[in-house]
């Protein structure tokens, strides 16, 4: 992914809202499953982590995107976007 493409991605985020919440548990197959669907359904997501959380927000953001198969595209403060092309009908084209 090319900078102008993660520049995209981030442009498109900023309207967006976190839909999922990473909480003292950190990461469990039950939140990789959630946001594997998320981004099944939406393909750019973003999460907040919540300062009880173990891990750092880059650290939850690396390993989310690897085991989710997806894009990690910024983590700023506490927030983090993610992105994954959708396998039928993909809105956003890059």
């Amino acid at each position: 992914m090319t900078s102008k493409d993660r520049a995209y991605l981030r442009s498109l985020a900023n309207t967006i809202d976190s839909i999922l919440q990473v909480g003292k548990s950190g990461i469990n197959d039950n939140l990789i499953k959630q946001v594997d669907d998320a981004l099944e359904a939406r393909e750019l997501i973003k999460l907040t982590v919540l300062e009880t959380s173990p891990d750092t927000a880059l650290d939850i953001g690396n390993e989310l995107a690897e085991k989710t198969n997806c894009t990690l595209v910024q983590v700023m403060g506490r927030k983090i976007t993610l992105y994954r092309k959708k396998k039928k009908d993909s809105k956003i084209n890059i």
